[in-house]
């Protein structure tokens, strides 16, 4: 369908059209789909973006100027969802990869070699620094730089605000820098 096609039919459901509504959504699926694909989203993930790209529509609908084109705004909006979707994908896959030969080449780190026994000079260093840091910045570092948790999975684990953690990281960052570059001047 051509793009002078949609924008009618999308100022038609603006106007109430129930019908050019249906049509256009069924329209829009091929070049949603079509997006999704070439921005890299899983096959099994697709018609997962798609229903995301249609109920954005739905909800930004009111927000399309019938002066402008369609496919641009639609192709904005489904290139949004799809990256939406790998972000989620990834953050979501393991982090972990079996490979035996660097388990046999490198030896697993057991409590006793945390505590110094295994860890080089500038690992130990960093954990005793760490540990001077305040409650608040050593818990920011903990989850978001060591375990590596997102923002959302952070507050929600301590029940501290995104703002609160991002200041707290920046700041533990920003001594631990401070306290390895007097080690090593020192």
């Amino acid at each position: 369908m051509s793009a002078p096609s949609l924008a009618a039919l999308m100022s038609a459901a603006q106007a109430g059209d129930q019908r050019a509504y249906q049509h256009l959504l069924r329209a829009c699926l091929p070049e949603a789909a079509s997006i999704a694909r070439r921005q890299g989203v899983p096959p099994d993930r697709v018609d997962d973006v798609v229903q995301d790209v249609l109920l954005t529509i739905h909800r930004a609908r009111a927000t399309y100027d019938p002066a402008r084109p369609f496919l641009p705004w639609l192709r904005a909006i489904a290139q949004r969802r799809a990256i939406d979707a790998l972000r989620t994908h990834y953050r979501g896959a393991a982090r972990e990869v079996f490979d035996e030969d660097a388990y046999l080449a490198h030896p697993a780190t057991t409590p006793q070699a945390d505590a110094g026994l295994g860890l080089s000079d500038q690992a130990r260093q960093l954990a005793e620094a760490i540990a001077t840091l305040s409650p608040g910045q050593r818990q920011a570092v903990e989850l978001l730089a060591l375990r590596e948790r997102s923002l959302d999975e952070a507050a929600g684990e301590t029940g501290r605000t995104k703002g609160a953690l991002k200041v707290n990281l920046h700041r533990a960052l920003a001594a631990l820098r401070q306290v390895m570059t007097d080690r090593r001047d020192v």
